[in-house]
């Protein structure tokens, strides 16, 4: 039976997390892994709602050595809760504040003194770790099993690709979840299967950011989203020395990549992956619009739809995005297969309008959409802008410098924020009910 350790092979005393002032070991961490796993309830699935990034990983890890699954659902929303407790009528929550959920609650609990040394737990690689839900951006959320020893592939090589393998004076600060995958891979998994630390805090507002950055003593680097970055960029924010920037779960203005470059003095990279894969490939997008594979990882196109094998995937995995494939390691994206359109008999995809959209000068932020059209209706193409100083005769007026006519979204709405969620998505449900909210009164 293979095993795999439960964090990367590293001094015991070396650092594990910085928590709210103080700095945790390895030793630290497994000793209360092993504490908690010790008094969890005995049932089979759990939904880890800590907030605090450290206690998630205790949680995690507590919930692996238990045998238990943990489910990483894209929201908690009652009617998704429910449809959990009935898909797995064994499931509690673990919490480390007032978070409300209707699950059974187990409240993070205070642990004992750690020992001073613990052994490292290994665990089978066939064990069921987690259960990771599809964001519902496109659909219903769509449930994809992650076993250990994939999930100790997927973090090592993410961390050999950005050359922080075994780096234990790294410290990893993250703007996203745990809850979500690209947290649960980028900010946590790298530092305990990667041989990194990070930071427990999940900072929010730019000068969040750069308060926790600060604070660290040491090399750092940053694990955030564009919409983070667009605000840390638009504040002025000043940072301290990065190691790099990591970011995903949107596309990515080569300008905004090219400005936190200059800003900060440090590389920015992106993450491409999925869900049902995982991390699939990264590039730096200041260099071009090659994507690069992880490796051990290819690609191979049948027909419209490009398959990912190898490495840490389960199998082949069909991706959904219109991909330009180079080789069986390079591609271009082109957008998703679901955002393509045809209007008048024309095709693009929403990746593209929306780039132009957020292109124009005074448009702080900005989604084209497609609403839902009645049956013989031909599409017609809204738009939600945040744009103060501007109107719509304006953006409509930049739109035909850069867009086909028949693109252009009508009608064009004015709203304070868009629906975002915590990682910067724009789900399509929000979307659909702030323009069924809101449409009659925008201006076009």
């Amino acid at each position: 039976m293979q095993v795999s350790a439960l964090i990367r092979p590293r001094p015991m005393h070396a650092l594990f997390a910085h928590r709210q002032g103080q700095a945790l070991s390895a030793n630290r961490f497994v000793a209360d892994a092993v504490a908690l796993a010790a008094v969890l309830p005995a049932r089979g699935h759990v939904v880890n709602l800590c907030a605090d990034r450290y206690r998630f990983a205790v949680g995690f890890a507590a919930a692996l050595l238990r045998g238990q699954v943990s489910l990483l659902p894209p929201n908690h929303t009652p009617d998704f809760v429910a449809r959990l407790a009935a898909h797995y009528p064994d499931v509690y929550a673990l919490r480390d504040g007032d978070q409300a959920i209707a699950l059974p609650i187990v409240d993070f609990p205070e642990l004992p003194t750690a020992p001073a040394s613990v052994e490292v737990p290994q665990v089978p690689d066939d064990r069921l770790a987690a259960i990771v839900f599809t964001s519902g951006s496109q659909g219903d959320p769509v449930p994809n099993r992650k076993y250990w020893g994939l999930l100790v592939q997927n973090a090592q090589a993410e961390a050999r690709r950005l050359g922080v393998l075994d780096r234990h004076d790294l410290t990893i600060v993250g703007t996203v979840p745990s809850q979500h995958m690209y947290g649960f891979e980028s900010a946590m998994l790298i530092a305990m299967l990667g041989g990194t630390s990070f930071d427990a805090s999940k900072p929010f507002f730019p000068a969040d950011v750069a308060a926790v950055l600060d604070a660290i003593d040491g090399p750092r680097a940053l694990v955030t989203t564009p919409v983070h970055l667009r605000a840390l960029i638009n504040d002025g924010m000043a940072l301290p020395p990065l190691e790099f920037v990591l970011c995903a779960t949107a596309p990515l203005d080569p300008a905004l990549a090219q400005a936190a470059e200059a800003a900060y003095g440090a590389p920015l990279y992106e993450i491409y992956g999925c869900t049902e894969a995982g991390q699939i490939a990264t590039r730096r997008t200041t260099d071009g619009e090659t994507w690069l594979t992880m490796d051990g990882l290819r690609l191979r196109a049948d027909g419209s739809t490009t398959y990912v094998s190898g490495g840490h995937v389960l199998g082949e995995v069909p991706l959904g995005d219109v991909i330009e494939l180079h080789t069986p390691t390079e591609f271009r994206l082109c957008g998703r297969t679901a955002d393509m359109i045809n209007v008048a008999g024309k095709r693009t995809s929403l990746a593209n309008l929306n780039h132009h959209l957020n292109a124009i000068e005074g448009v702080r932020e900005g989604v084209i959409f497609l609403p839902e059209q009645a049956q013989g209706e031909a599409p017609r193409l809204a738009a939600f802008v945040v744009a103060p100083g501007l109107d719509a005769a304006a953006i409509l007026h930049a739109l035909r410098q850069r867009i086909d006519p028949v693109f252009l979204p009508r009608p064009l709405l004015f709203v304070d924020a868009l629906p975002r969620n915590d990682t910067g998505k724009l789900p399509r449900a929000a979307l659909l009910a702030l323009y069924a909210k809101s449409h009659a009164g925008g201006r076009a």
